[in-house]
């Protein structure tokens, strides 16, 4: 029988999957209200530029450098420790551009949200 404990602690080794031929995403929670994934990229790959028109995104970096794209044409390094907040309608995505693997946390809401995609730069 699962007891409260197991449906509200996580741990990124349990959940962190990584693929060798594009990032991984792998969602742990999700509520009516928000939702949690991890994401999981080796050197090299990356998450898409989007959106979402009402919900708030923000992403927690575990391990790794890389490269954010807040808006077109703009770049910002990120790395370990760093928190960044995407409002609603504001452009993200990224590229790991560092020599080891990226690891992130991403919660995001409210829920249901919505996914507009941009073209890769």
């Amino acid at each position: 029988m699962e007891t409260m404990l197991n449906r509200r602690l996580f741990r990124i080794e349990e959940v962190s999957q990584f693929c060798e031929q594009e990032g991984k995403k792998t969602i742990f929670y999700e509520t009516p209200k928000t939702a949690g994934a991890v994401w999981c990229l080796k050197p090299g790959q990356s998450v898409f530029t989007h959106a979402h028109t009402t919900s708030d995104d923000l992403w927690i970096v575990l391990k790794g450098t890389g490269t954010f794209f807040p808006e077109p044409g703009k770049e910002v390094t990120i790395t370990k420790g760093d928190m960044v907040i995407s409002y609603p309608g504001e452009q993200h995505g990224m590229k790991n551009t560092g020599d080891e693997d990226f690891v992130f946390v991403g919660v995001a809401g409210p829920m249901p949200m919505d996914l507009i995609c941009f073209d890769d730069e």
